[in-house]
Order: C-alpha cells, then sequence, then structure tokens
C-alpha cells in the first residue's frame, strides 16, 4: 500500500511540473532512475567500440583509449549542462526544449532541426551496423530483410509502451555486459600469455613518437559517435518518476560507466593488436582481434552482441527518443499535429513511432554503402545541438536568473563549448557541409510557418 501510494505522488509531483509550462501530462510516467541509467547505458552501446575500433585506432595512430578519454571528458561537461536544464525544464524535447525556454524561440526551433539530423539518422547507422554484423555469419541473408525485422519489432515494442521497453532492454543490456566481461577476461589471459606478442604498455593511452593534438582530436571525431545518446535520455523526461534531478543523474552516471567500459576495452584491444595499420578488413578490425584472444567463438560472439546491441537495444531507444522529441516539438506546433498524437491505451507517441520507423527503413535503404556519409551527418547534428545547449545554460542561469553559481552555470558550460567545438572544427568538410545545408532547409521551413501562421 505505501509503495503505490510513493509512486503515485512521483506521478503526481511530475504532473505538477509539467503543468506549470503549459502541457497537459499525457505520456505514463513510469521509469525509475535505474531504467533511466539503463536507457542511458544501451543508447550509447557498452560495446560500441566494438563497431568503429578500426577506424579509431588508425585516426589515433595506435591512441585508441587516449580519443576515447578525451571523448569522455567532453561529454562529461556537456552531461553536466543537460543535468542543469532538466533540472530546469523537465520536459520532453531534449536540446529543443532548453535552447527554446533557454534563448527564444527561433534558436529552440533550430536546436531541434539540428539534433533531428542525429537522432533520425543515428537509428540508420545503427541497423546497418547490426545488419553488417550478421551478413558475416548468414551471409546469404539479405540486408533488407535484417532491416525489416530490427525496424518491425522495435516499432512494436515502442507503440506498446515505455515499460516494456525498459524490461527488454534491461534484458539485453545485461548480457552484453556479459560479452564483454568475457572479451576482457580473455583480453587480460591473453596479453598475460604475450598472445600475438602482446605485453602491458600505455602506449593506446599515450605515445609520444606519434602524438600530435590535431591528429587526436581528429580520432576524437570519430570516436565520440559512440558517446552519442546519453543526451537523448532527457527525452524522457515526462515519463519518469520521482524528483527533476532524476534524468541530470542517469545522464551523468550512464555516461561515466560507459566512458570507463570503451577505455578499458579499448586498451585491452590495442595491447592484443599494436599494428593498427595491418588489419584485413577495417570494418571488422574489433572482431579480429576478438578471435586472437579466445578462438573463433569470441569473434562470432562479439559480432552476434554488435547486432543485437545495435540492432534491438539501442535502436529501440533511439526511436523511442526521436518519436519524443518529435511529439514535443508538434505538441508546441513547429511539426504537424498529428506527431503529437498520444495512443489511447498504451499512452505513447504512435504516429511519432511509426514514422520513425517508416524514415529509418527508407534511409537505410538509400544510405546501405554509404556508411562513412552517415557517420559524418549524425557527429554533425549531435554536435553543433551539444554547442547551443552550452550557450542555452549561460543564457538562462546567467543573464536571466542571474546566478552566481558561475562554477556549474558558467565555467563547466565554458569548458563544455570548448572541448565540443574544437571537435566540431575537426569533423570532415562533407560533415559540414551536409550539416548547414540542413540548417538552411531548416530555416527556410521556420519562415514558412511563421509566414503561414500571420496569413
Amino acid at each position: 500500500m505505501e509503495d503505490r501510494l510513493k509512486v503515485e505522488k512521483e506521478v503526481n509531483q511530475g504532473a505538477d511540473e509539467i503543468e506549470k509550462f503549459g502541457y497537459k501530462q499525457e505520456l505514463q510516467r513510469s521509469l525509475t532512475f535505474w531504467d533511466l541509467l539503463i536507457y542511458g547505458l544501451s543508447l550509447m552501446v557498452p560495446i560500441a567500440p566494438f563497431a568503429i575500433y578500426g577506424y579509431v585506432a588508425q585516426a589515433s595512430n595506435g591512441m585508441v583509449s587516449l580519443a576515447y578519454l578525451i571523448g569522455m571528458v567532453g561529454m562529461i561537461f556537456t552531461a553536466l549542462s543537460y543535468a542543469r536544464m532538466s533540472e530546469a525544464f523537465p520536459i520532453a524535447g531534449s536540446v529543443y526544449s532548453y535552447a527554446q525556454r533557454g534563448i527564444n524561440d527561433f534558436i529552440g526551433f533550430l536546436a531541434g532541426w539540428i539534433i533531428l539530423l542525429d537522432y533520425i539518422f543515428v537509428p540508420t547507422l545503427i541497423y546497418l551496423v547490426a545488419a553488417a554484423a550478421l551478413e558475416g555469419i548468414l551471409p546469404g541473408v539479405p540486408t533488407t530483410a535484417w532491416l525489416v525485422l530490427f525496424i518491425g519489432s522495435n516499432t512494436v515494442l515502442n507503440i506498446v509502451g515505455v515499460k516494456v521497453t525498459a524490461k527488454a532492454i534491461k534484458v539485453i543490456t545485461y548480457l552484453i555486459l556479459i560479452v564483454l566481461a568475457v572479451f576482457v577476461v580473455s583480453g587480460i589471459f591473453a596479453i598475460m600469455n604475450g598472445v600475438n606478442g602482446a605485453e602491458f604498455s600505455f602506449k593506446p593511452l599515450f605515445d609520444s613518437s606519434s602524438f600530435s593534438i590535431e591528429m587526436v582530436m581528429s580520432a576524437v571525431s570519430i570516436a565520440v559517435l559512440s558517446f552519442l545518446g546519453f543526451d537523448a535520455v532527457s527525452t524522457m523526461a515526462e515519463e519518469s518518476k520521482g524528483e527533476n534531478k532524476v534524468i541530470g543523474k542517469a545522464i551523468i552516471f550512464s555516461l561515466l560507466a560507459v566512458g570507463v567500459l570503451f577505455v578499458v576495452q579499448t586498451w585491452i584491444a590495442a595491447l592484443i593488436y599494436p599494428d593498427y595499420q595491418s588489419f584485413s578488413n577495417i570494418d571488422t578490425a574489433f572482431y579480429e582481434i576478438a578471435e586472437i584472444a579466445g578462438g573463433p567463438w569470441l569473434k562470432w560472439i562479439t559480432a552476434l552482441a554488435i547486432a543485437i546491441a545495435f540492432g534491438v537495444a539501442d535502436a529501440l531507444v533511439f526511436q523511442a527518443a526521436i518519436s519524443r522529441l518529435l511529439f514535443s516539438m508538434a505538441r508546441d506546433k513547429k511539426l504537424p499535429s498529428v506527431l503529437a498524437k498520444v495512443h489511447p491505451k498504451y499512452k505513447t507517441p504512435y504516429i511519432s513511432t511509426i514514422l520513425v520507423a517508416v524514415i529509418s527503413l527508407a534511409v537505410a535503404t538509400l544510405f546501405s554503402s554509404q556508411m562513412g556519409s552517415l557517420t559524418s551527418i549524425v557527429n554533425f547534428g549531435a554536435l553543433t545541438g551539444f554547442i547551443l545547449l552550452h550557450i542555452s545554460v549561460i543564457n538562462y542561469y546567467i543573464r536571466h536568473r542571474k546566478s552566481r553559481d558561475y562554477l556549474n552555470h558558467l565555467f563547466f558550460p565554458i569548458i563544455g563549448l570548448i572541448i565540443i567545438g574544437y571537435v566540431w572544427y575537426s569533423l570532415a568538410a562533407l560533415a559540414k557541409l551536409l550539416g548547414i545545408a540542413w540548417i538552411v532547409i531548416g530555416m527556410g521551413y521556420m519562415f514558412y510557418l511563421k509566414w503561414k501562421n500571420n496569413n
């Protein structure tokens, strides 16, 4: 009885919070801190470096762990900014809502439009990575079949409700962590036994003979892809229970946890295979290392784990996050109002969820052989959104609220702004070109909305 009353109190507290901003509580509040923490881990995928290890290793001249460490530090300051804004505005919409209320309506729309570039294309990239991993196991099955299977099942789970999704994610995340533990243990034994000439060294973290800041930051601009997704936890603000600080806590703790896992697994991999220029296939570099560390069985297990982690767990929560962003923007009449429709039984934004599924399938089919271009697009959208987030924190707390907490509201956001800005500067020219084109389209759409409302 006491537990039920506690839950009802938390739900009512959340409903009161959102009503302060002129919205009605429509989504079901059922997610705890631990649910959100698992969401964060799933969004980043604890074994994400498996998929892009070869690219990061070559770009960093073997200092792959350093690239991930710098990426984690940069993202921590961004996570702190998300925590500050989620406390002030505990509503769905992520950086769209934060920039809208922290700066102004136009910048808010622009932030939402830019982050859509990340959120829409990330599932596509995820599905393609998962399909590629399974093609190595079952080469006779076409990519389209895997795409339909993943997208279809994820759409059904997301419409049924976030609580069902959360349970499925927990099970998958635990299995992924077990696979990672198996690799780490096998890798440590391989290093202790000198397999493939392996020996303990700090070179994966720092090698003075081949270090340059430009080179490392170029690698970070690739490695940062593994961290993208932690911010999407903020889109679940209207479905979380408890105090408004729970979103920020889940973002920070999930980022720290996954950052440590990234550094450990890439360090072990680099020690087992120090010659980062000799991979037979850069796309499957990590699986080669897994085979050296434990044999063919470990190679297939890691490949299967990537397929499940990306194709089911990661894509599942990303689809949920994107649908909430579309729901939030549609609710504010920045997108067609039909996207704000909530399922009468499951209390989920089902129209937005279905639209995300359709877009993912279409884009994945078109870009099936252009994963490099997709990666560039995703990184531009995320990093540009993060830049606007940091500016929102400073503008809202220092300029509007006259805050004297300069550490949290000025110093930390500026550090995050500098780090993310440098990584953004290190992006490929193609990413910037495509991203700016997307922004121009968004500005045109915004001016159209203004014209339509005035007539």
